[in-house]
């Protein structure tokens, strides 16, 4: 993940909720890309920096569990850096240009200065992340299924240059987690529409009572569709089974309003959160954690790095 902001709801259910799991069925490598995020924050490097204990401090609360999982940052493993150069020199400048979402992101950021080759060439910092560790999984989502394929493309023109080295990582598609934005938008802190791991109920409270609901529901008497509502899919995520029935049959015959709905999201909000601000409070009171678990998994990271290196060395002759 890049430290550019505070986590939120779409990140847990969306990505680190799978991560947890992944952690007890295998050898996982999770790092703070803080590379990737200069490619589009370039100029302002010193919020990177300010991002990365408080990302790692998120990645803890929410269950990743160093003495499960190697945690480390990117900047920390110059091999990443050198096999990103190496493998540089052999992709065709093509490949990065028809990558789906390069001309996508150049027009989403068009108030940004993205004509760099850092951005162009992202897909090969990704590869070379990626390769480094020899994995067979890469947890992703649908959307980044072209992306990973692009690495795997890259490893295959290395290993038809110089023979078989690499193997070619495969999707594990992480389960979709429907968690929209307050505004019925993608959940995203430049919509300015999350709710963060680390948010009190004082602020989130009246963002949950801001909320949009069913558009079809214009009066309290009116009967409402949870399938429609944009509130209904955070029940199903946060709320019990029971409750979730007697919500939906209340919405339905408009025995239950909209408001009565929300008051019951953020007792189920509070119930999730309140045990990860407890476990973020003790890291707060305690910020050496947070670097003791980075130095301790950039050790780990490097030394796994530094093994395919030497491979990779051997194969071009260098």
């Amino acid at each position: 993940m890049r430290p550019t902001g505070a986590l939120h709801l779409g990140h847990y259910f969306g990505v680190i909720k799978n991560w947890v799991a992944m952690q007890e069925e295998m050898e996982t490598f999770f790092f703070v890309a803080d590379w990737h995020a200069l490619t589009s924050e370039y100029e302002s490097p010193l919020s990177i920096r300010d991002f990365v204990p408080e990302l790692v401090k998120d990645w803890l609360v929410a269950g990743l569990d160093p003495e499960k999982s190697v945690i480390f940052r990117q900047s920390h493993i110059k091999e990443h850096a050198e096999l990103h150069l190496l493998l540089s020199m052999i992709t065709p400048v093509s490949w990065l240009e028809r990558c789906p979402t390069y001309k996508e992101q150049l027009q989403q950021l068009s108030h940004k200065d993205l004509g760099t080759y850092g951005f162009l060439g992202y897909p090969v910092l990704m590869t070379s992340d990626i390769i480094i560790y020899r994995p067979r999984w890469v947890p992703v989502g649908q959307d980044q299924v072209p992306h990973l394929e692009l690495s795997r493309e890259i490893c295959r023109r290395f290993n038809h240059l110089y023979g078989d080295f690499f193997p070619e990582p495969e999707a594990r598609l992480t389960p979709q987690a429907k968690c929209p934005g307050l505004d019925g938008r993608k959940m995203s802190k430049s919509y300015n529409n999350t709710i963060q791991l680390r948010e009190g109920m004082d602020t989130i409270a009246p963002k949950v009572k801001g909320m949009l609901t069913d558009k079809a529901r214009l009066r309290r008497t009116d009967p409402g569709n949870p399938d429609e509502c944009n509130l209904f899919p955070y029940h199903e995520l946060l709320t019990d089974n029971d409750t979730q029935a007697e919500i939906r049959a209340g919405c339905t015959s408009a025995a239950l309003g909209c408001v009565d709905c929300k008051a019951i999201l953020l007792k189920s909000l509070e119930a999730f959160l309140a045990p990860l601000q407890e476990r973020r409070a003790l890291l707060d009171a305690n910020p050496k954690r947070v670097w003791e678990v980075l130095e301790a998994g950039d050790a780990k990271a490097r030394a796994e790095a530094r093994k395919t290196l030497d491979g990779v060395r051997e194969k071009l002759g260098f």
